[in-house]
């Protein structure tokens, strides 16, 4: 792809423009390729805008809106209401494909809702999910999916998810044949619910995906398997404990500085190494979570995020654009069906 168009709801997440632009303006330095519509208010945005080279100003396209989806908007309300919000817009330029990825910051129940209702799943995809990398002790990227889009989920929502997390795995890691495992209470067969057993049952019959088995929580960052799968519950859960645990050791690890003497010099010994594995696990290193089994690419920011992590999250959009994503999703999905149905 030769050229490519990002639109970026500007207005959303915890910053806003203060972020989102300069973001902006910095992934057009790194991608020659690149256009990017700003969607949101002219004039805050023109205040970011007013020092930037005119070589990018000349691929910065200004959608004005002043309307904004508030992260308190419940997802209904925000669909039915907010239909000049920058959220909405920045969707809506991926449908009508003047765009072919979207990135926003902002609310993610209202951001999920509009994206169905606006983009439409793909063929054989009932729900889309939410997914998201962690870090693993192999240095390798791990998937999680679902991490909040769809509380329940029965089995054959579960294989598809499988099915879309492994595509993906492929796509950006351009891995062969990643490794899948539902996430259980155990690896034995007997064990988990019966969405959990019928969802193995799927996968175990279906070649084109290497199918591990269960995987318990304790070995999510084991780097043992490239996929993870579970239900939207279980997986916002899974990501939010992992982030508390993170700023636990942190916490332990400041308070360690300040007591005794031979203490204090315990923790300035180990400090380094234990920050550089809680780097792992910052934010800016692996922002961007994708909403997938949509007919177009939609990447959800932290709210939080600072410009460098929105970049990420920028960068991730280019990638799964640029790899044509959905399309790659949509021909597995189609390849696996025939297979079953012969």
């Amino acid at each position: 792809m030769t050229n490519l168009a990002l639109a970026l709801d500007v207005m959303g997440g915890d910053y806003g423009p203060h972020v989102t632009v300069p973001a902006a303006l910095r992934a057009l330095q790194l991608h020659s390729f690149l256009k990017i519509f700003l969607v949101g208010d002219k004039t805050e945005i023109d205040v970011y805008l007013h020092q930037a080279e005119a070589s990018l100003l000349s691929r910065i396209e200004i959608i004005h809106t002043d309307e904004v989806v508030s992260m308190s908007d419940r997802p209904v309300h925000a669909l039915r209401t907010r239909k000049n919000s920058s959220m909405r817009l920045a969707i809506e330029l991926v449908r009508d494909e003047r765009a072919q990825a979207c990135v926003s910051a902002g609310n993610t129940g209202a951001l999920m809702a509009m994206a169905k209702v606006l983009l439409k799943t793909l063929p054989g995809v009932d729900r889309p999910a939410l997914v998201s990398c962690l870090p693993a002790v192999t240095q390798k990227p791990v998937y999680l999916l679902d991490l909040g889009a769809n509380v329940s989920c029965d089995s054959e929502t579960l294989f598809q998810f499988a099915v879309m997390g492994s595509v993906l795995c492929e796509t950006i890691d351009k891995k062969s044949r990643p490794k899948v495992a539902l996430l259980n209470v155990g690896i034995e067969e007997i064990k988990g619910n019966d969405q959990v057993q019928q969802a193995a049952q799927l996968l175990q019959q279906t070649e084109q995906i290497n199918y591990t088995g269960f995987i318990e929580g304790n070995e999510i960052y084991s780097g043992n398997v490239d996929v993870i799968v579970c239900d939207g519950f279980v997986g916002n859960i899974t990501l939010k404990t992992s982030e508390g645990i993170a700023k636990l050791l942190v916490h332990q690890l400041k308070r360690g500085l300040t007591q005794g003497l031979f203490v204090r010099f315990l923790a300035k010994l180990i400090a380094p190494r234990i920050q550089a594995v809680l780097s792992q696990m910052n934010p800016d290193h692996y922002n961007g979570a994708s909403l997938i089994g949509l007919r177009g690419i939609v990447v959800k920011s932290h709210g939080n995020a600072d410009e460098t992590a929105y970049l990420q999250a920028i960068n991730l959009a280019v990638t799964e654009a640029q790899r044509r994503l959905p399309e790659m999703i949509k021909d597995r999905l189609e390849s696996i069906l025939l297979d079953i149905n012969n």
